[in-house]
């Protein structure tokens, strides 16, 4: 099966029968092997009868609201795909080929109102309400989207089902896409006609349940600013927080700085760090998967691996980063010693991480904790001073050229295996 057609319905007998009618006609030349499933909502008219005499799955459902009948319709889908839109005819299927063509570029199509080219037929207020909300989640949770709450997508199948969602009504519109790019998967918006509904009346009450998308953002802005979320370090080179934004850009240079005109270099940990689109000849590898899906628009090659088992020959590399990794695992030789390996002799070894024998860092760290709770301070378990790092170092074979400080408390070295 290549795609799922999921549409929740409640009382769409004026509308439910030249939808399904209409996608039997559009879909089968884009994609031969489809199933449309109708989630009924409790129909007190013929939806459910005209639904199922028009070769579709009619499922009754169980679990409440517009976020209950989603979320049964994920479980129900056997495609690799999934399409979802409303049963009022303000979806055309005919807009369902250009979806199509864009899921091959990026794992979530939005068929968007309010991006250029597209545009949106409803009441000036219902419009104005729907723009406001959209605004507020986009800006409020960084967002690089316009049309959030648009329930015209397709969605490649297998993301969903990691996806733990929540919400009950049409709030798990936002929450699925703020899940979705925080775990680094690509969210592509094409502009979209939106019409008004054919026959029947809205169930969109956007006043009744303003307090469920407040508790759905508070929830959301959570994760977006904790470390979970796949862009948490490259959002933090243009924080909003001038003592974040200003750590990160001074790491970037003084890493930079330091293996500039090297031939290949390894990023152990890269993360969604700037670091690596700025390194040359870069490889990152990270044991973090949805942070490699974030970086893939850096055109650099991506490794998913831990440190203490590098997947590389041995002396492959002239330089290798490690910044801000060696303080969230535990203290052992092994890290330093994979380094070594993968690294020739004579190579640079550039290693960042805080210096725990400054009283700056101590400060800067409980401002951390304050100013970006669910950051990176709150993991760290072994806390290293240059002193101690230095003599592991030195007995591992290194020799320490260059140390560069960041606000007088995160350490950089810059090491040469001998």
């Amino acid at each position: 099966m290549q795609l799922s057609i999921v549409i929740p319905a409640l009382n769409e007998e004026g509308n439910i029968s030249e939808l399904i009618a209409s996608l039997h006609e559009v879909v089968p030349s884009i994609c031969p092997q489809y199933e449309v499933i109708v989630i009924d909502g409790g129909s007190v008219d013929k939806t459910r009868e005209m639904a199922r005499m028009l070769n579709t799955t009619v499922i009754v459902q169980k679990q409440h609201g517009y976020g209950g009948a989603l979320r049964e319709g994920f479980e129900a889908a056997r495609g690799d795909y999934i399409l979802t839109l409303d049963g009022d005819l303000s979806h055309s299927p005919n807009f369902i080929p250009q979806m199509w063509s864009a899921c091959k570029e990026a794992e979530v199509v939005v068929a968007s109102r309010y991006i250029r080219g597209g545009s949106a037929h409803m009441p000036l207020l219902r419009r104005l309400l729907s723009r406001i909300l959209n605004k507020f989640f986009a800006v409020g949770l960084s967002l690089p989207l316009k049309d959030i709450s648009s329930g015209f997508r397709l969605y490649r199948s297998s993301l969903l089902r990691d996806l733990q969602l929540g919400s009950t009504r049409f709030d798990i519109l936002q929450e699925i896409i703020v899940k979705c790019y925080a775990q680094g998967w690509k969210i592509a918006e094409v502009p979209f006609h939106y019409l008004p509904r054919k026959s029947g009346h809205s169930h969109v009450r956007l006043l009744k349940f303003g307090l469920a998308y407040l508790r759905t953002f508070r929830r959301m802005w959570g994760l977006r600013n904790s470390i979970r979320s796949a862009d948490y370090d490259y959002r933090a080179f243009d924080s909003r927080i001038p003592l974040q934004r200003y750590w990160q850009r001074c790491r970037y240079k003084i890493v930079c700085d330091m293996s500039r005109g090297a031939r290949s270099t390894l990023d152990i940990g890269c993360g969604s760090s700037r670091i690596l689109s700025g390194l040359d000849n870069g490889i990152g590898l990270d044991i973090q998967m949805t942070k490699l899906r974030f970086i893939r628009s850096y055109g650099k090659p991506l490794v998913n691996a831990a440190i203490n088992a590098l997947p590389f020959k041995d002396n492959a590399f002239d330089c290798v980063v490690c910044s801000e990794v060696i303080e969230h695992i535990p203290s052992n030789s092994k890290p330093f010693q994979e380094m070594s390996r993968v690294l020739q002799k004579g190579g640079k070894l550039i290693l960042g991480t805080p210096d725990y024998g400054s009283l700056w860092w101590r400060v800067i760290e409980r401002l951390y904790d304050v100013f970006a709770p669910g950051g990176y301070a709150e993991e760290h378990i072994t806390r290293y001073t240059r002193r101690s790092l230095t003599e592991v170092m030195e007995q591992l074979g290194f020799a320490v050229e260059r140390v560069r400080y960041i606000g007088r408390s995160e350490m950089i070295l810059s090491l040469r295996k001998k």
